[in-house]
């Protein structure tokens, strides 16, 4: 190795060390009744190739953060079973962005990437920014915008099935509250709307809102259990059959249907 190189090597790791230092890595793993994903389930379809209409659909989940020290940068993954894709069980978020404080807000901005490995047609990729305001007597708002950038969002538009539809530019808002309403406590509501690309609309699906309306209680050591309400309007515009037609039409399942879900989650 050059002397110079290795000089220049040395500097770099020296000038590093602080905020390797201040660097922070979390885990998380999760046991959820349901996993619903903006009001929608992803748990839908049975071993018969038939939609599932159990309200009882458990999925494991975690990931990880990394902080880069107090520079504000981040890094991560998430992963959950799903079963919306064929040939797919896996969904794998990767993420990254950049956290600052700017007068009484926090902001946030990133990009996040939703891999299913075993079937890219659900691939989908996203740009978001997110505003959060809290105080301690009235709780926590968060706003956040995600706008997709890759060409479909969800398989949706069916692009990768040669379709020439797109389902860039959909966009989803969403506002969420939080509150510790009495010691360990703590009230969760938000509010989202997914924005679908014209596309996409044009196929009959629509525009929606979805809601999520609960309460978590907090163990201690990083341990907690939640209950919430999930779902989504617009039900008939996302419709699934839940088996076969035996004369009198298939009988049909929204994804969008209202679910109390339980959800365990261990902070590492």
């Amino acid at each position: 190795m050059h002397r110079k190189t290795a000089t220049a090597l040395a500097v770099v790791s020296l000038a590093a060390m602080p905020l390797l230092a201040s660097a922070q890595l979390t885990g998380n793993v999760a046991l959820t009744s349901n996993y619903k994903f903006r009001g929608q389930d992803q748990d839908v379809l049975g071993s018969n190739g038939f939609a599932k209409t159990k309200a009882f659909k458990p999925a494991i989940q975690g990931g990880f953060d990394y902080a880069f020290g107090d520079s504000g940068f981040y890094v991560g993954n998430w992963n959950s079973s799903v079963n919306w894709l064929a040939g797919n069980d896996i969904e794998s978020d990767i993420y990254g962005g950049y956290k600052f404080k700017a007068g009484v807000f926090d902001l946030d901005f990133g990009a996040l990437a939703y891999i299913y490995p075993g079937n890219a047609r659900g691939n989908t990729t996203e740009l978001y920014g997110a505003a959060t305001y809290a105080n301690e007597a009235i709780g926590a708002f968060t706003f956040k915008y995600s706008h997709t950038v890759s060409k479909d969002y969800f398989n949706y538009a069916g692009e990768r099935d040669g379709s020439g539809l797109k389902g860039r530019n959909t966009g989803y808002f969403n506002l969420a509250y939080t509150k510790e309403i009495v010691p360990k406590v703590t009230l969760k509501a938000a509010l989202g709307y997914t924005r679908m690309s014209s596309d996409i609309r044009s196929l009959g699906y629509k525009s929606y809102v979805d809601y999520n309306v609960g309460a978590a209680y907090d163990f201690g050591n990083g341990l907690s259990l939640a209950g919430s309400v999930q779902g989504a309007n617009r039900k008939n515009s996302y419709l699934l059959a839940s088996g076969p037609d035996l004369g009198f039409g298939a009988p049909t399942w929204s994804p969008n249907k209202a679910r109390f879900i339980v959800t365990l989650t261990k902070t590492l």
